[in-house]
């Protein structure tokens, strides 16, 4: 287990910082690197398709959880 580890992303122009786990990191590395995209294209996809009321921290874990559970189904 690892605190979160905070991150600068560009989103549509503007710099944000973004707060995940080690564990989380990495998976999405992997997750953009098996889909051929940047990470950061990735995060801005997955930033685009959120609701207003969910934060992008909360959204990527839901988006990386469920593309590892795909993998194990």
């Amino acid at each position: 287990m690892s605190p979160p580890v905070k991150r600068s992303v560009t989103i549509g122009g503007h710099r944000t910082s973004v707060s995940l786990e080690d564990a989380f990191w990495r998976e999405l590395r992997e997750i953009a690197k098996a889909q051929e995209v940047p990470a950061a294209a990735l995060i801005a996809a997955i930033d685009a398709k959120r609701p207003p009321e969910v934060g992008l921290a909360t959204a990527l874990r839901l988006y990386i959880l469920a593309e590892v559970l795909k993998r194990q189904a």
